[in-house]
């Protein structure tokens, strides 16, 4: 052995450590987290839940390559309130938050998803529609290490969107510049050997009905298969309350029973869109080395009615409204790859406990909300009997509270006058998943009906002992309580009229 020996040793173990060496940087054992909602989009609107008059590639691979959930829902079927539901992991009584009824407190929002990731350590980035405003601190861009948000209902166009006017030359509709946008966070991640939590809020396919001209092509002079449950006639034996909402003109209003192809043509390119957009970001994941880290959550704020029972946009408590599109893809689980399916009964209350316990973090006593691992884990497991879904937005009559089960959905319509009396709804989705047959007079169902009221009446209990003592949520313990007469609640029906009246023009694009 010559005097140049060990140091070719040296050399060769050296190529060989760097040969062997990760493209890029390790991030740790936490995974990194995407977070994507969609605005207004249906269960319908997916190719992956059963329409193949779509084309959604990439959210049908994202649910393949992970679990699709075909029972989520919505505890709040309206942006703002859905929006503090997923930050908060709780419901909007408890929350506090709603169009009509105000902002969220800063305490509220001291234990949200965001605030306890960045306190952990992890990059924290937020892009699109942010929904709601805390007191005293407005978007929270500040509490973000990443800033794409808007206020309001943020635009179409990237330039009008501040934050995002940096993306307009080469995406000048934002859909596009939202994919942009996690693109970048994933980069800068990676150069900070950070793990990061993304958060995009697609403002599609939210109305005005702008989409992206560039794919103009993919609908182009398509027809569309309409629902069983389309039109009027399906919706007669609906209750007289959930008429009485600007729902239900909405129907012939947006022209869903004269250009039913036309309209949703638009409404599936505003998807089509954000189906790229997803495309982007997992292809930049697979680019910087981090897909095999990165658990992606897609879904929806709310779904959207579309002209189903004879209505439009959303709020009520009907399927078409109330459920929205989940897949979760965690590339660590051994259900990754097995394109399973998911029965149990979700919530978007459980996002912010997923999140958190994805990252190692424990969850909040405060939090409804239950983490979704298990079932990502055990797709044929559950992890509740039941959930609560309520509207305490708009005219008053549609304000309601709902109790849903795997099996059996209950809506207590509480509202009465000279023309309409308290209704009750209760529906077999196990039988009737298009709500046909309301059988809440059918003496064949006394004892579904009794089961289903006793667990509404937990759920107005829980209202009564959490609801905030601001913003005038209190009240709805009352209102929704079965036991009392609708002409007992006439005090607080007036006060709620007048506040509705009051802010009425804060829900004008709702």
């Amino acid at each position: 052995m010559n005097s140049q020996t060990p140091a070719l040793f040296c050399l060769l173990a050296l190529c060989l450590a760097c040969s062997w060496a990760p493209a890029k940087p390790l991030q740790g054992d936490r995974p990194n987290i995407i977070y994507l909602m969609a605005d207004d989009q249906n269960v319908g609107s997916v190719g992956c839940y059963g329409n193949s008059d779509v084309s959604t590639p990439n959210m049908d691979k994202l649910g393949h390559d992970g679990v699709i959930f075909d029972r989520h829902y919505n505890t709040t079927a309206i942006c703002m309130a859905s929006r503090a539901n997923v930050f908060t992991g709780m419901y909007e009584y408890k929350t506090g938050t709603n169009f009509s009824h105000g902002s969220m407190k800063p305490e509220v929002w001291a234990k949200s998803y965001p605030l306890l990731l960045k306190e952990a350590g992890y990059l924290t980035a937020f892009a699109g529609k942010f929904g709601i405003e805390v007191v005293g601190k407005g978007l929270c861009e500040s509490d973000f290490d990443i800033w794409g948000g808007g206020p309001g209902q943020t635009s179409y166009r990237t330039q009008r969107n501040r934050s995002m006017a940096k993306y307009a030359e080469e995406f000048p509709h934002a859909t596009l510049s939202y994919g942009a946008f996690g693109r970048d966070v994933i980069r800068q991640a990676v150069e900070q050997n950070r793990p990061f939590c993304l958060s995009i809020s697609f403002k599609a396919p939210h109305r005005p009905v702008q989409p992206d001209p560039a794919f103009d092509a993919v609908y182009a002079g398509k027809t569309f298969t309409k629902p069983a449950n389309f039109g009027r006639e399906a919706g007669e034996h609906l209750s007289a309350q959930s008429k009485q909402g600007r729902q239900y003109p909405r129907f012939r209003g947006w022209k869903y029973d004269t250009d039913y192809d036309g309209v949703m043509a638009k409404y599936y390119q505003l998807i089509y869109a954000i189906d790229v957009a997803v495309g982007m970001i997992r292809d930049e994941l697979a680019v910087q080395g981090v897909a095999d880290n990165t658990v992606i959550i897609y879904t929806s704020d709310n779904g959207y009615i579309c002209g189903a029972h004879g209505y439009g946009s959303k709020v009520l408590p009907m399927e078409e409204s109330a459920r929205a599109p989940l897949m979760i893809f965690d590339p660590r689980s051994s259900s990754a790859g097995k394109e399973l399916r998911c029965g149990a009964l979700t919530g978007n209350i459980d996002f912010a406990p997923t999140i958190l316990e994805l990252a190692g973090l424990p969850r909040p006593g405060n939090m409804d909300g239950l983490s979704l691992m298990p079932l990502v884990r055990n797709p044929r497991s559950s992890i509740r009997e039941q959930m609560a879904f309520m509207n305490v937005w708009g005219d008053l009559p549609t304000h309601s509270l709902t109790c849903l089960t795997r099996e059996w959905k209950y809506t207590y319509w509480w509202y009465g006058d000279s023309n309409m009396k308290p209704a009750e709804e209760l529906f077999n989705l196990a039988t009737d998943p298009l709500e046909m047959a309301n059988l809440a007079n059918n003496p064949e169902q006394a004892s579904a009906l009794r089961s289903m009221r006793a667990r509404y009446d937990v759920e107005v209990k829980r209202w009564k002992q959490h609801a905030v003592p601001y913003n005038n949520y209190q009240q709805y313990g009352q209102l929704f309580d079965r036991t009392i007469l609708w002409n007992k609640k006439a005090t607080a029906k007036s006060r709620k009229m007048k506040k509705t009246a009051k802010h009425g023009s804060l829900n004008e694009h709702e």
